[in-house]
């Protein structure tokens, strides 16, 4: 048994490692090609994307280690970002109230998915494309479809400063994105919670039968998730400086779960790490800084992006098969 999990963890590890080696490879094209991918300027951009992206990230990755899977997250953050930039400018509400009530109803709505996918027995994909269009349509009637913007900021400037500022050089959404990190890799990797996590996601029944409340676990995920897509939603909203709630966060969702798959979770459930998933929303805007940098047209992002999770699919499943081979040689 111990061999054999030893045997996980190395495999688990040549996963990252190679994720990573693909990442470092992929720089080193591109800023062969043109040089401007090492300014500092496209560095600093590059680094506060990556945290826009990996906070969210990280939530569709917990819950797509619990097996399951959320297509609400753009909606999510349309949502969020229209009820911040309505409670600040329009109810004048200080701006930590502002903040927890947008971070609150994204959690609320977050237990939402979690009740309906364990009290009633709906599947993660009907609950959450339901979130997608609901969310949506929500956002487009409290704001009578018009864009709304922040304006001078008056009243809020140190949320505005927070969301937008640098520390020590870093932008602020990849400092908090590194802090996020430390806390969830604790939470994942060295906690209970975090097995019992990995436990649902690989076998629910047998986790249930075990004594663990599996529907609090799975409900709790989606919370997390909420919350992170919240924070990600009021990052979002000052990186724009407005919030459209036609089109604000479209497709988002497909770069969280992108992220996840690349960076090792597997859609099956009960797979996938931190780290894997920050190499795995860094080698996503990596990417998508390539195609602008090497003038290849945008209309080709998407493409570039369903190509890339269909790869990392594929060798998830052609790396599942070759680890089953191996744990069959192991001895008993």
């Amino acid at each position: 048994m111990a061999a054999k999990k030893e045997l996980v963890v190395q495999l688990k590890m040549k996963k990252e490692i190679g994720i990573f080696a693909l990442l470092v490879v992929l720089c080193a094209v591109t800023g062969f090609e043109n040089p401007r991918f090492f300014s500092e300027a496209n560095l600093a951009n590059t680094a506060n994307l990556i945290g826009l992206y990996g906070i969210f990230s990280i939530g569709v990755g917990l819950v797509i280690i619990t097996g399951g899977i959320d297509l609400s997250i753009g909606s999510m953050i349309a949502l969020n970002g229209m009820l911040l930039v309505i409670a600040l400018t329009e109810w004048h509400w200080a701006w930590p109230l502002a903040t927890a009530f947008a971070l609150g109803v994204t959690m609320l709505l977050g237990l939402g998915h979690g009740l309906l996918i364990t009290r009633f027995k709906m599947q993660p994909f009907i609950v959450t494309l339901c979130g997608l269009l609901l969310y949506r349509g929500i956002a487009r009637f409290i704001a009578n479809d018009t864009t709304k913007g922040f304006g001078d900021a008056e009243g809020f400037k140190t949320l505005q400063s927070l969301a937008n500022g640098k520390l020590c050089g870093l932008p602020m959404p990849f400092v908090i994105l590194i802090v996020i990190s430390i806390v969830m890799w604790i939470v994942l990797h060295r906690s209970v919670y975090g097995r019992y996590l990995f436990a649902v996601g690989r076998n629910e029944e047998a986790t249930r039968f075990s004594g663990i409340n599996t529907r609090w676990v799975v409900a709790s995920t989606y919370v997390l998730a909420g919350l992170l897509t919240g924070i990600s939603g009021v990052l979002f909203a000052f990186y724009t400086n407005s919030v459209s709630p036609s089109n604000h966060g479209n497709f988002y969702e497909l770069y969280g779960i992108a992220a996840a798959v690349l960076g090792g979770c597997s859609l099956r459930g009960g797979e996938g790490s931190i780290i894997g998933i920050l190499i795995g929303t860094a080698l996503l805007l990596v990417l998508q800084n390539l195609v602008n940098l090497l003038g290849i047209p945008s209309s080709l992002n998407f493409a570039v992006m369903g190509a890339v999770v269909l790869v990392g699919v594929l060798a998830d499943q052609l790396f599942q098969a070759r680890s089953a081979k191996k744990n069959a040689r192991q001895p008993k």
